[in-house]
């Protein structure tokens, strides 16, 4: 069994083998919460900051892409470079997990209405941001990356799923993964289907090893409902598709040790943290 891999024992619960990380680096931004300093000082006693970007910028792209950007892939690319920034590790040196439950709906919404009432009248820079990994190709590029990048979807489990592909890789011999996750607000006939509002990002460093002063994760699959995010993070991104990270973020903030995360109909993922 490969390093960090340990089986539990049976319990009469159907569980997956115990897969664990070190959780090197953190990215965060929502409206209001700019950075992962400001999300822990808001846990903790509810301080928002007095000034906030109305946006995210992501500084590793050049002025203009960072200005034509869309909200998704700037959230992602602002949260993904903090936490490379946090773990001291070089952005190009990652293969990465882009996890989106929509990707953006926003250009969705722009793209099915513009096709069914003047298809020649669609812009070729949206349609380049309609695809699923395009935050995934913006940070490759922006930060000359030539390591694996995989994009993730599973509906309201995508966190979860997410963040298993990101262990797995670990565990088959990456020694470390970026895992960024990501939503924008729905927009349009869209929206009354699939909801979501705000903007949210968050985003972990994962490596096998065990580092001195910080947080480490181990993670087991069960057959479990986990319960709804709460606490002062929920009540301001709450509606966000990406809220189900929520309770990890939450955990690493608070000092919290245990996290429950919705892996799926009738499935959780539940996250034990040790803190430094």
């Amino acid at each position: 069994m490969a390093p960090g891999i340990r089986q539990p024992s049976t319990d009469g619960v159907r569980r997956m083998a115990e897969l664990a990380a070190s959780v090197e680096g953190i990215g965060f931004w929502t409206h209001g919460l700019p950075s992962w300093e400001a999300a822990r000082a808001h846990v903790a006693g509810g301080a928002l900051p007095d000034a906030v970007p109305a946006r995210p910028s992501p500084q590793l792209l050049a002025p203009n892409e960072r200005r034509r950007a869309p909200e998704s892939v700037a959230v992602a690319l602002e949260v993904a470079l903090a936490a490379c920034m946090a773990a001291g590790r070089d952005p190009a040196s990652l293969p990465s997990v882009f996890a989106s439950m929509h990707g953006d709906l926003a250009i969705t919404d722009y793209m099915c209405a513009t096709l069914a009432s003047d298809p020649q009248a669609v812009s070729p820079t949206r349609f380049h941001n309609s695809v699923h990994n395009a935050a995934a190709g913006y940070w490759t590029i922006g930060a000359g990356c030539v390591q694996p990048a995989t994009a993730v979807s599973s509906f309201d489990a995508t966190f979860a799923q997410g963040l298993l592909e990101a262990l797995v890789q670990l565990h088959a011999g990456a020694p470390a993964v970026l895992l960024v996750a990501y939503d924008a607000p729905s927009s349009g006939p869209l929206a009354q289907v699939s909801r979501s509002t705000g903007l949210l990002g968050g985003a972990l460093v994962l490596s096998q090893a065990s580092i001195t002063g910080r947080p480490r994760i181990r993670c087991t699959l069960r057959d479990a409902q986990a319960p709804p995010p709460g606490g002062r993070l929920a009540a301001l991104a709450g509606g966000n598709a990406m809220a189900p990270m929520l309770p990890l973020f939450t955990a690493l903030a608070s000092g919290d040790d245990l996290a429950c995360l919705h892996a799926g109909p009738g499935r959780a993922l539940r996250v034990e943290v040790s803190h430094a």
